[in-house]
């Protein structure tokens, strides 16, 4: 994107942008950055011969598809003024930022001329709460039906939809957006009703059960009527601020756990909270945001829908949060060396699921490749096993070398942290010397 409105207007002398737009589009897009759950689309919208733009199959979003292509989507708040003062929230009513707010046609067209000239290829669309909820969801489902129905818009389009809106309003955004979010922000309501007083889970709540009735209604009828339209074909995502609130690890994944048993339900998103208002003393006084435990989320967040791994198993009442030095999956091996070592050609496919180093992908290979010989060392490289993270935890015939069994689960944690402080620090190194 140009720098300046005069930058863009150089670039295209035809496209009519005003500066007074440019510069909502400053603010409302800076405003946007701090929701995270936007990503792949998981819906596949093909174009018509009247129509412009298309939705991919692989997803919208500032994200890298299988091919490594990255792809980009315009993310934008219709409004950050907001009656809400929610503590965590860089947009709170009593927080002296800029502020500015869209009309419908003025979204409608900067995501029609950022298309034309291949800025973004969908558009992500959220908003602070004006007058009440109502009042801000139906004009951002007018956004998305003025794209969909008079300009044929067939891009995706995620809306960010309003907690407290109403079932109505609800049931028509379905019809022109790819996905819907209703962000939980707060995994525990005691600490909702004290961060943000104004909110309770009843709201957020709601609109979710709305979306999860009319895409499971939706689904029934395709399959009577060919030509029926889906309702948000690509589901719903919501959020939680990590950090902000004292919920465990185990609070949050028996939350998220609960969520994905919603078909609807397509990925809950994690996000370390950004102290934003540091006079609150609601807050935390965290100097930067919990990164490492974000990540350690995500990564069990992919057990849990990928790995055929249950919250208990990853958290519990011992170890109620997640170890900020492993990966979820490592740490699980470590508490549990009686599972191992697993005998890489006879384990049933649910045990090499819990192997580290061993994926998905690898995992299916193993069970495939090995109804056809013994599978060797050689083998699992070619399968994409890390067999450095591997080798403690299997049995195979090519691999002599002493397993947990006999190194002890102590001894290789210390050797796991160990090798990656070692990495990190070559990496500083590194990175100071360039």
């Amino acid at each position: 994107m140009p720098k300046s409105f005069k930058d863009e207007k150089e670039l295209y002398p035809y496209y009519s942008m005003t500066s007074a737009t440019f510069d909502k589009l400053q603010v409302l897009a800076e405003a946007a950055k701090y929701d995270v759950s936007c990503a792949s689309s998981g819906t596949t919208r093909k174009n018509s011969a009247k129509g412009i733009g298309s939705a991919a199959g692989w997803g919208i979003c500032h994200s890298f598809t299988e091919d490594g292509r990255c792809v980009s989507l315009l993310k934008i708040m219709l409004t950050n003024h907001c009656i809400y003062d929610c503590a965590y929230c860089v947009n709170r009513a009593s927080n002296d930022v800029p502020r500015a707010t869209f009309s419908v046609s003025e979204i409608v067209d900067l995501t029609i001329e950022y298309y034309r000239r291949n800025y973004i290829e969908g558009l992500f669309l959220s908003s602070g709460v004006v007058r009440n909820a109502d009042y801000t969801m139906e004009r951002m489902v007018a956004v998305a039906k003025d794209l969909r129905t008079i300009h044929r818009y067939n891009g995706y389009i995620h809306l960010k939809a309003i907690p407290g809106a109403s079932p109505e309003l609800m049931a028509q955004a379905g019809l022109y957006a790819d996905r819907l979010s209703v962000n939980i922000e707060i995994p525990s309501e005691e600490s909702l009703k004290l961060i943000a007083p104004q909110k309770d889970y009843q709201s957020v709540l709601a609109p979710m059960g709305y979306i999860h009735q009319h895409f499971l209604e939706s689904k029934e009828e395709k399959k009577k009527y060919r030509h029926a339209k889906l309702y948000a074909p690509a589901g719903q995502s919501t959020q939680m601020v990590i950090g902000a609130s004292p919920e465990s690890d185990r609070q949050i994944l028996n939350l998220a756990n609960f969520l994905y048993q919603q078909p609807s339900m397509k990925r809950v998103y994690y996000s370390g909270y950004i102290p934003v208002n540091l006079s609150d003393t609601r807050l935390p006084a965290l100097s930067a945001p919990p990164l490492v435990r974000e990540n350690r989320l995500y990564q069990a967040d992919w057990l849990l829908r990928f790995y055929q791994f249950n919250v208990d198993e990853i958290v519990n009442e011992q170890y109620p949060d997640l170890d900020l030095e492993l990966d979820p999956k490592l740490a699980y091996a470590l508490r549990h060396p009686e599972l191992f070592p697993i005998d890489i050609n006879r384990a049933p496919y649910e045990m090499l699921l819990r192997i580290p180093g061993v994926g998905v992908k690898s995992a299916k290979l193993i069970v495939t490749s090995r109804r056809y010989g013994h599978l060797s060392l050689e083998h699992l490289k070619k399968m994409g096993v890390v067999i450095k993270r591997a080798k403690y935890f299997i049995i195979c015939n090519e691999l002599p070398m002493l397993t947990i069994q006999e190194i002890q689960p102590e001894n290789l944690r210390q050797l796991f942290v160990g090798n990656k402080q070692k990495k990190n620090k070559d990496k500083n190194q590194l990175q100071l010397f360039s």
